[in-house]
């Protein structure tokens, strides 16, 4: 028996080529191995469950389609519409619009506010939630409104990007009056020939680049250098803009004038890419954490690196919601669904940005699709888990926004 084991080991040492070949092969596949136990399986490379009929009528497979869906419940539950167009065009030169689905009061007192799509391609869990909703709309009282905002970057929706038509994070421009848009987060700068490479997609070993950086920075440090809003990079992931978007400052002018006199607003904006995949986190910035938690329980999260899978975020839409509702009681949360680790989100936006800007930027290039399946996953558990966590989450809104009220 003993000799049998030892007859490789002796041929590899007459062949020490080939034992070489055997050795790296060994690494290779031990690296590969402790690899995906950190970071797990890249987007579709795990199979996932196939699709329902209950997931397929409200997961839409783009856009137009999930905008003609949204339009239409909105009209059959007997809602009001309002679309703000904005300049940009869709692929096919169609317009893009952010519609806005309005429920209950003309101008109400209390109010349930719910958006998708501020990330573009992120959309398509939060319109499956809008559109589930409409099935059954809750009703506030007469003083109450739901107001249901699908695709606050319409652009993005349509082209299959995070950003807008100016590569601007619309979560990550929303600055104060009189702020600058300037600055990156330390060791941006750093990283920008790795995040942002100036050519079209290829293979370049990104992520060993990656795990390089995580051992020398620690992944806290990283995270919140990479995504917390940068305003120096233009073609950079996480730029901010030079100014306030056309898309938002149409949005902010709706939210004024409809909605200046509500003295209580629940918001809720939802997001994918961030936490364990098929679950939801609720997340506040500081300024926000305690409002958030009267209306949802101490399951609100700090967005902190240090004490989440999140992160800190210049310019967020709560910035602006706060200065439309300045003498309103405002409880707004990120409802944040998990998908795969930050290393394959961040290559998949990584890819994408590079074929946009290097390459051809069609819809039928792989890194389209690998950004969608990063956002979205072809898997009916987790787009199930969406769906019901979302309305959850809807359900106690809408509860709070009574409890809140009472003497």
């Amino acid at each position: 028996m003993t000799r049998r084991l030892l007859r490789p080991l002796r041929w590899l040492g007459r062949h020490p080529g080939y034992g070489l070949l055997v050795l790296v092969a060994l690494l290779t596949v031990g690296a590969a191995a402790g690899f995906v136990a950190v970071a797990g399986l890249p987007p579709g490379w795990a199979k996932g469950t196939p699709m329902s009929d209950a997931t397929v009528a409200y997961f839409s497979g783009d856009y137009y389609t999930a905008r003609s869906r949204f339009r239409d419940k909105v009209g059959a539950a007997g809602g009001r519409l309002e679309a703000l167009t904005i300049d940009a065009r869709g692929p096919d030169g169609a317009p893009l619009t952010i519609d806005i689905g309005w429920f209950g009061a003309e101008r109400p007192r209390r109010v349930l506010l719910h958006s998708s799509g501020i990330h573009g391609v992120e959309g398509f869990a939060g319109s499956a939630i809008q559109l589930r909703l409409l099935d059954a709309v809750p009703t506030l009282g007469e003083d109450g409104a739901i107001v249901l905002v699908h695709f606050l970057n319409p652009y993005g929706g349509a082209w299959l990007r995070r950003v807008n038509e100016e590569n601007v994070d619309l979560n990550r421009n929303f600055l104060a009056p009189g702020e600058g848009y300037a600055g990156a987060p330390a060791g941006y700068g750093a990283l920008d020939p790795l995040l942002n490479p100036p050519a079209p997609p290829t293979w370049d070993f990104f992520y060993g680049q990656v795990v390089w950086q995580i051992a020398r920075h620690g992944m806290t440090t990283l995270k919140q250098a990479v995504a917390g809003g940068q305003y120096e990079y233009p073609r950079g992931l996480f730029f901010g803009g030079k100014r306030l978007q056309q898309g938002p400052e149409r949005y902010e002018g709706f939210l004024r004038e409809r909605l200046g006199r509500a003295g209580r607003v629940i918001a809720i904006d939802v997001h994918t890419g961030v936490g364990e995949y098929g679950e939801d986190l609720l997340l506040a910035e500081q300024a926000e954490l305690e409002a958030a938690r009267r209306a949802f329980g101490d399951r609100v999260t700090l967005a902190d690196p240090d004490s989440s899978a999140a992160y800190r975020v210049r310019g967020g839409y709560e910035r602006m919601l706060a200065r439309v509702f300045p003498r309103a009681s405002v409880h707004f949360v990120v409802q944040e669904f998990g998908t795969y680790s930050p290393l394959h989100v961040v290559y998949a936006l990584r890819e994408e940005n590079r074929w946009h800007h290097h390459g051809g930027g069609s819809l039928q290039h792989r890194t389209k699709r690998g950004l969608v399946v990063a956002f979205s996953p072809d898997d009916d558990a987790w787009r199930r888990s969406v769906l019901d966590r979302g309305r959850a989450l809807l359900d106690q809104a809408v509860a709070a926004l009574g409890r809140l009220d009472r003497p």
